[in-house]
């Protein structure tokens, strides 16, 4: 029997599933890591307390298992800046996708033309976690660091250099900012654009498609397994979620509802029209023809969280206070822009917040809780439209748990979503990637969903608020852009 453990290193939570060969999960661990937050918008991440997750979860799992598990395949969060030595070690604490230090200069590349310019090249507009800025922030303020590091990549691979020896990265993570997604090489203008076209030394190459790594003695000692066992890196979490969410045909989409709101569609081209805003990003799959078109919003289950303790609840409160308010909220609005650094799709805005509207001594907790939950429905509505969605719909992460929750997305959408049955579908995708790779044959059993159907008595609620929605974020837009007094 093959079994391969899938392991999804995300921002706060490692996890680990053992599937077997018809995608039967027969065992798993998850283990928490720490993510520091920091004055100036700051957040960081110790590669070190990662790779402890990391081990942590695989020897627990295969510990479990009837027979040792034939492969591991990471996934994990994308963005950010881990930046590390010749051997791997960390030159510095890893800067989060979640960092904001750099709002200030995406700013002014938005307003000097500097991501259109980008995005011209490349098709990904930018944001204060991904590498143009981070990098271009060091550069002023800790040159030294750069100086001591020799390769700036993410978080999967800076865990699978450490278990391989070998530096490298998937062509999904490496998409924003900096690569062509057709040819699979980084675009020189597109560093220059950003004045750090030297720093290029520090971007390890794409992998090619079909890549095996195997682990070496230290990454055998720690976790615990065979030295020369087969290891695949990437692709990073938002593809791995669409390949175990059974994403396969052109226009059919994936809404992932969790710390953020990651909205990505299946295409057979990667081509932005210069004339859009800079926003979003191609990124690159397994399969060269295939592209998906991402919008990965800044809100989703951590915004919710937030606001439910706000007003004094949990999340184990969320669906009865839904239950408790009328779509239309009574009439009460949102915007949920409440990362730090702002938001970056469908749009890019680091000046982004949130706000409430509406409210009346009449009004209860649950309107205003209702009111933050469909503003994030509207917000993947705005993502899927820009990102050209036209087939079937899936979704998966911790926020489609909530019954209530997830048919208010199926209602705000106005379609069917198809939620798939096993929750691991970033470490399933994974895993599915790493088969492939290996040559084993797919799994021959389908996969199972739940379906949430839109509700037609809802439908004109929902039509009128998102134009509402739009509008609402249309004024504010232009207020953000206003300098501050």
């Amino acid at each position: 029997m093959s079994v391969i453990i899938g392991v999804d290193i995300g921002t706060s939570v490692t996890k680990a599933v053992a599937f077997d060969g018809e995608a039967n999960p027969l065992a798993s661990a998850t283990r928490r890591s720490s993510v520091v937050r920091l004055s100036g918008g700051r957040v960081e991440q110790d590669l070190d307390d990662v790779v402890r997750t990391v081990a942590e979860v695989v020897r627990e799992t295969a510990a479990a298992l009837p027979v040792p598990p034939t492969a591991l395949a990471l996934t994990g969060q994308g963005d950010g800046l881990w930046l590390r030595d010749a051997d791997g070690r960390a030159v510095r604490p890893a800067i989060s996708w979640m960092d904001g230090r750099a709002s200030d200069l995406v700013a002014r590349w938005l307003a000097d033309g500097t991501a259109q310019e980008v995005y011209k090249h490349t098709g990904s507009g930018m944001f204060p976690g991904c590498h143009a800025p981070l990098l271009a922030h060091l550069r002023e303020h800790e040159p030294q660091t750069l100086l001591r590091a020799a390769t700036a990549g993410y978080c999967v691979d800076a865990v699978a250099q450490r278990l391989t020896g070998r530096a490298g990265v998937d062509a999904s993570d490496a998409t924003l900012p900096f690569l062509d997604p057709v040819s699979r090489t980084y675009a020189t203008e597109a560093l220059a654009a950003c004045g750090i076209e030297d720093l290029a030394r520090l971007l390890p190459a794409p992998a090619p498609p079909g890549t095996v790594l195997t682990l070496d003695a230290h990454g055998a000692a720690l976790l615990g397994l065979p030295v020369g066992l087969a290891l695949t890196a990437g692709p990073y979490d938002l593809p791995a979620c669409a390949i175990g969410s059974g994403v396969r045909d052109v226009g059919d989409g994936l809404l992932i509802v969790g710390t953020t709101l990651a909205c990505q569609v299946l295409t057979d081209r990667a081509r932005s029209d210069a004339s859009t805003e800079p926003a979003g990003m191609w990124l690159c799959t397994p399969d060269p023809g295939r592209w998906l078109r991402a919008m990965p919003a800044m809100v989703g289950t951590a915004a919710l969280e937030w606001f439910l303790a706000f007003t004094g609840a949990g999340t184990a409160d969320l669906d009865t206070l839904l239950a408790e308010s009328p779509p239309g909220a009574n009439g009460v609005t949102a915007l949920p822009f409440l990362s730090d650094a702002g938001e970056r799709a469908p749009f890019v805005d680091p000046a982004a917040r949130g706000r409430l509207d509406g409210l009346t001594l009449a009004h209860t907790r649950a309107d205003a809780v209702r009111a933050m939950c469909e503003a994030i429905g509207y917000a993947a509505r705005h993502c899927l439209e820009a990102a050209g969605l036209t087939g079937t719909l899936a979704a998966c992460g911790g926020g489609t748990r909530s019954g209530p929750w997830a048919q208010l997305f199926a209602d705000v959408l106005g379609r069917p979503v198809r939620i798939p049955l096993e929750n691991e579908v970033g470490a399933l995708g994974a895993v599915r990637v790493a088969r492939r790779f290996l040559g084993e044959a797919p799994e021959t059993m389908p996969q199972r969903f739940r379906t949430v159907e839109p509700r037609q008595e809802s439908r004109a609620v929902y039509e009128d608020g998102y134009a509402a929605y739009r509008r609402a974020l249309d004024a504010a837009r232009a207020q953000w852009a206003q300098p501050p007094r």
